[in-house]
């Protein structure tokens, strides 16, 4: 199962409220203005600024 594409569409960055995008792998939601990935993990995105990766 993987993240429908409604919730995909109303998720937004919880840092800058800007849009994220699902990774080529699937495994995260990538803020290109935060640089930041939310991991995504059992289907379920991680959506904590505290849980993010810091991408370089």
């Amino acid at each position: 199962m993987s993240i429908s594409q409604e919730l995909l569409e109303i998720l937004v960055c919880p840092k800058c409220k800007g849009d994220i995008h699902l990774t080529p792998a699937g495994d995260g939601l990538v803020c290109d203005a935060c640089r930041l990935m939310y991991p995504i993990r059992d289907d379920i995105p991680i959506m904590l600024i505290d849980e993010a990766i810091k991408l370089g």
